[in-house]
């Protein structure tokens, strides 16, 4: 394993800033990613995106698969990977987006899950300290140390990630449905007693 900051590894883009609010057209030809389309489980939902009319951009700017959009305002200084074609799409600032320079030696997947861990985020509250706005710049994104351990490793761990992530949502669904159940249950006790009193 060796340590790298993410700038060796990836590029940093400020995301998109527009000048006023997004107006969405029925015959868009650009699709935004805005701050609403990241997910709890840190992907991109590319399926509602809004589309707008933009003709002066270059294709530098267009997101694609494996892409990274990172929060950089607010309490969660995450981010969330682009797994689904996005089409002609940019993103919004100020989300910044990150690019995996070269996959065979880092799996965008893997610094998706790094970025959300212990080291990353103590790294992150640390040059976020003493901002009145809670924002991560890019050059301070581009600084961040990340643990990078070989290739076969990573996948190893984006693939426990993703089980844990799995069991979470079954347990948590479980618990649900219990709860539910019990919740139910003693509803249908209250009112048998109540009928009892009654008779």
């Amino acid at each position: 394993m060796h340590t790298a900051i993410i700038k060796d590894i990836a590029t940093v883009q400020t995301g998109y800033s527009f000048r006023s609010r997004l107006e969405a057209s029925e015959n868009g030809n650009v699709a935004v990613i805005q701050m609403k389309d990241l997910l709890d489980d840190n992907r991109v939902d590319c399926s509602r995106l809004i589309e707008i009319d933009m003709h002066t951009l270059k294709e530098q700017h267009f997101a694609r698969i494996g892409d990274l959009v990172f929060r950089s305002r607010g309490q969660a200084n995450t981010s969330a990977i682009i797994l689904q074609n996005p089409g002609k799409a940019i993103i919004a600032a100020p989300l910044l987006r990150i690019r995996i320079k070269n996959p065979e030696n880092v799996l965008p997947e893997y610094l998706n899950w790094y970025i959300s861990q212990a080291d990353a985020q103590r790294y992150l509250t640390s040059v976020q300290a003493g901002t009145s706005v809670n924002m991560i710049r890019s050059t301070q994104l581009e600084q961040m140390p990340v643990h990078l351990p070989s290739l076969k490793m990573q996948k190893s761990i984006v693939e426990l990630a993703a089980l844990s992530a799995r069991e979470q949502m079954i347990l948590s669904a479980l618990a649900e449905k219990r709860e539910r159940y019990i919740s139910t249950l003693l509803v249908q006790l209250a009112k048998e007693d109540k009928n009892d009193e009654e008779s």
